[in-house]
């Protein structure tokens, strides 16, 4: 059994991953096997809305599902076999996954991987020097709808297609795109696969549409919403067909989990990490482009 501990409890990730994980207060559909989580630390950002709250909200669950509380991300050291970090601030994420990947650990880094490319290159490149495994996702990634599309078996190769997402600013400092936004550019890689070369962005108070250009010549968009009540969906155009729907987030946790666990237990990332790279790199270009108004190339990863 896979002993997990927890780096931070300011989101609901925290205490929903360790239900299923545990297997404590939701139904067995719901269930992973193979690991426990034992341990957290139960930091936080003040920089999340109702940080303090949701804090407190989070890390009595955790304490009632039966993990320990420790103080500090280094008092998991040797008590734990692999490692989990959740703040809903994605600034937080680099310190503790460079320590644990220093200290081989295999890491799982909730979305994003981090909030600058350069930050999410230096843990890329120190896990694949030291052996670690490394892996972070939106769980929209697997979502059945997406997953069968991505697949090819419903319409074929896909040769474009639209992603939709809430991109609301609920971290202060934090763009959107880089918080829920990147639940629909999760979808549109899942969908379109790496290769984007330049992005166009156009943003305004009610969200930001970014239109994405790859290698192939191929064409996907984004368009997060800060106003109104979008959930998550797609378009996608494939060489057999056309699909069109929003997404249902009943399974997603418990199907992301699954690879996160396997991939303790195997040492192999579901997928190539350059792939997130390249959704780092794609958000940053995108929030570049909708300063410059110009369309920008996407840098190397």
């Amino acid at each position: 059994m896979i002993r997990i501990g927890i780096v931070d409890a300011d989101s609901s990730h925290a205490p929903e991953f360790t239900r299923r994980i545990n297997h404590v207060g939701i139904e067995e559909e719901q269930w992973v096997e193979g690991a426990r989580v034992v341990a957290a630390y139960p930091g936080f950002s003040e920089a999340v809305a109702d940080a303090r709250t949701k804090n407190e909200q989070y890390t009595q669950a955790l304490v009632e599902y039966g993990v320990e509380m420790v103080d500090s991300p280094e008092a998991l050291l040797g008590e734990v076999d692999a490692v989990m970090i959740e703040s809903d601030d994605g600034r937080r994420h680099y310190a503790p996954a460079r320590m644990f990947i220093e200290q081989g650990v295999p890491t799982f880094v909730d979305k994003p991987m981090a909030c600058a490319l350069s930050e999410a290159v230096e843990l890329a490149e120190l896990a694949r020097e030291r052996g670690v495994p490394l892996y972070s996702a939106s769980s929209l990634r697997y979502a059945p709808e997406v997953v069968e599309v991505a697949s090819g078996e419903a319409l074929g190769a896909v040769v474009g297609a639209d992603a939709i997402s809430p991109s609301k600013v609920a971290v202060e400092d934090v763009p959107g795109l880089m918080y829920y936004g990147i639940h629909a550019v999760e979808t549109l890689y899942t969908l379109m696969g790496p290769g984007c070369e330049s992005v166009q962005a156009i943003d305004s108070p009610y969200g930001i549409l970014v239109t994405g250009r790859w290698r192939d010549g191929r064409l996907g968009s984004v368009r997060g919403f800060v106003k109104g009540v979008a959930g998550f969906g797609f378009r996608a155009v494939g060489e057999t067909g056309t699909r069109q729907e929003m997404v249902s987030a009943q399974y997603i946790y418990r199907e992301l989990l699954k690879r996160v666990i396997a991939m303790f237990e195997t040492g192999e990332p579901p997928i190539d990490i350059r792939e997130t790279l390249e959704i780092i790199a794609f958000i940053e270009t995108a929030l570049r482009s909708a300063e410059t108004g110009r369309r920008e190339h996407l840098p190397a990863v």
